[in-house]
């Protein structure tokens, strides 16, 4: 039977009014408003995306190769595309409470995958891909505090969604080998994070994709052409402080640069 208590609408403005800073950030939502489940923080994540915009993209994730991918919708004001190579993104630090770091994979749509009964295949996802590039998640939160929430409050919270910047690649996508592709995330010109093959704890990024198309994205009406989706970090979130340049550089892929002014 719907859940007739849970109100999502209610929970997502508390998120919105805090992001918007129309209220101080909370601690974590009052105990009424808190999501007990994934149907419902999905609930509340998909009503602070239909305020906030367009949906450009997706980010996608998973704790391991076998477990079940959690998923983000990304709206066109959070979404950043370098103009060039080597051409940093600018972005204001005062406009985050934190600023963490990851260095991730994302993945370009040519083509719909619109909910429909009958699940895509992986070679149709695959087919769908027109490019893949280095792109670098900015971690952020509406709270007052960073990772003190449950795992159902933070996935409410667009899975601690902050900004993309999506740099350069390729568009030969199956010429990409993800579990061998390694990854350097350079934080003012020093190493943070090196990982000489595939960091990513999800493993093979096309299941992610697969069950993004076949599952995930079905409540916000599926995949698009030209939306991006990100498939979880590489490197762990790494901190950093107003000022910082990063770049992702994922070596004979592609690497983004990102600038907090």
């Amino acid at each position: 039977m719907p859940d007739t208590a849970f109100d999502p609408q209610t929970s997502a403005a508390v998120l919105t009014m805090a992001r918007q800073g129309r209220r101080p950030r909370p601690l974590d939502l009052p105990a009424g408003l808190r999501p007990q489940n994934a149907a419902q923080a999905y609930a509340v994540q998909d009503a602070v995306v239909r305020e906030r915009g367009e949906v450009a993209g997706w980010k996608v994730g998973a704790a391991s190769p076998d477990a079940l991918p959690a998923r983000a919708a990304l709206t066109r004001d959070s979404v950043w595309v370098a103009q060039a190579a080597h051409a940093a993104v600018h972005l204001p630090a005062a406009g985050f409470a934190v600023l963490g770091v990851e260095a991730e994979l994302v993945y370009e749509l040519g083509a719909d995958l619109p909910p429909r009964e009958t699940p895509y295949r992986p070679a149709e996802v695959r087919a769908a891909l027109v490019s893949v590039r280095a792109a670098i998640e900015v971690c952020d939160t509406r709270f007052a505090a960073w990772a003190r929430q449950d795992e159902w409050c933070r996935l409410a919270d667009q899975a601690c969604h902050g900004a993309l910047v999506v740099g350069t690649g390729t568009a030969d996508v199956a010429a990409v080998q993800p579990l061998a592709q390694g990854v350097d995330l350079w934080v003012n010109e020093s190493v943070a994070v090196q990982h000489a093959t595939w960091g990513n704890p999800a493993g093979d990024p096309l299941r992610l994709l697969v069950w993004l198309a076949n599952e995930g994205a079905h409540s916000l009406g599926g995949l698009r052409a030209g939306q991006w989706v990100t498939t979880g970090s590489c490197t762990g979130t790494v901190l950093v402080a107003p000022g910082t340049l990063v770049v992702a550089d994922f070596p004979g892929l592609g690497r983004a640069e990102l600038v907090f002014d």
